[in-house]
């Protein structure tokens, strides 16, 4: 309901603008992987299976191309929720996008060019493991860190944390310390996913070192070269910020032209123009193909 409340809010030019990046369109939807990888590293991050209803990019809207898509009750005999599932499958054995449970536990993919932001707010170093994670999720690293990869049956015995909740409490904390991704989904002879290390497929990304301040305006960059206008809270529950973190991103993009203020907490993109002006199509079209605005 937050996400429709919000998207009264823009303009329908914005809205339209959203349509044409964010694949919200049924010309543009999203049918091979090679597509949702183009999409997410144009998007810079998105959501794996949230719809309509929820802010920010999404690989299960794109695939349905359009903007009010809803996800059904009786997910498993829907198409497109199963078509989303398959390429989210294909995506993880490929290994070109980042995919995990990020902040606040949202499953999200990550453009390779953005991981070192994420990885400046929200990861954990090394030489700060043992302060800030729990003992089971140490537990499970350290199990990964000598075998490398493993499914979810074999590190839940090798780890010794039998408990399931607590099982899973660990690999979310590690998935949002963005240390350990799912490498891989395998389905017989039953379900599981096999985990790994993100650094053994990010190595560079994740070893690159980026300032807080930098990292909170690149990811405000992404979100807003992407959305067109953010209105209050919006970049805070599509990333997982703090709204006084989302602020300091978005003047930050203020003050070097990249971004107009346009009311406190609404921020809009300096090429589109005034609010309430309609954004020339090829502007448009040159912008969200990510080309020259001359």
């Amino acid at each position: 309901m937050r996400g429709r409340r919000a998207s009264r809010l823009l303009p329908p030019e914005i809205e339209e603008y959203r349509d044409a990046y964010w694949c919200r369109e049924n010309t543009a939807r999203i049918e091979t992987a090679i597509q949702a990888e183009q999409f997410i590293e144009r998007v810079g991050f998105a959501t794996c299976l949230t719809d309509g209803r929820q802010l920010g990019p999404s690989l299960y809207v794109a695939v349905c191309g359009r903007r009010d898509a809803t996800m059904p009750r009786n997910v498993q005999k829907d198409p497109e929720t199963s078509h989303t599932w398959m390429l989210k499958d294909e995506l993880m054995r490929r290994g070109r996008v980042y995919y995990g449970k990020l902040a606040r536990g949202k499953a999200m993919f990550l453009a390779p060019r953005i991981i070192p932001y994420f990885k400046a707010l929200w990861g954990v170093r090394r030489h700060e493991e043992k302060k800030r994670l729990s003992k089971s999720a140490l537990s499970v690293l350290r199990v990964l860190r000598k075998e490398w990869e493993l499914g979810t049956g074999d590190l839940r015995r090798e780890s010794g944390v039998l408990d399931r909740k607590r099982f899973t409490q660990a690999l979310d904390e590690l998935q949002t310390a963005m240390i350990v991704v799912p490498n891989e989904a395998v389905y017989q002879p039953k379900f599981s996913y096999l985990w790994g290390l993100a650094e053994e497929r990010f190595p560079e990304e994740l070893a690159t070192k980026v300032d807080r301040h930098t990292a909170l305006r690149e990811i405000a960059r992404c979100f807003l070269h992407g959305s067109g206008m953010t209105v209050p809270g919006e970049l805070a529950r599509v990333t997982g910020l703090s709204r006084p973190e989302a602020g300091l991103g978005n003047r930050a993009l203020v003050e070097e032209g990249f971004a107009v203020r346009v009311v406190q907490g609404t921020y809009r993109l300096t090429v589109l123009g005034d609010t309430g002006s309609r954004i020339d199509s090829r502007v448009l079209s040159r912008f969200v193909e990510g080309l020259p605005m001359s």
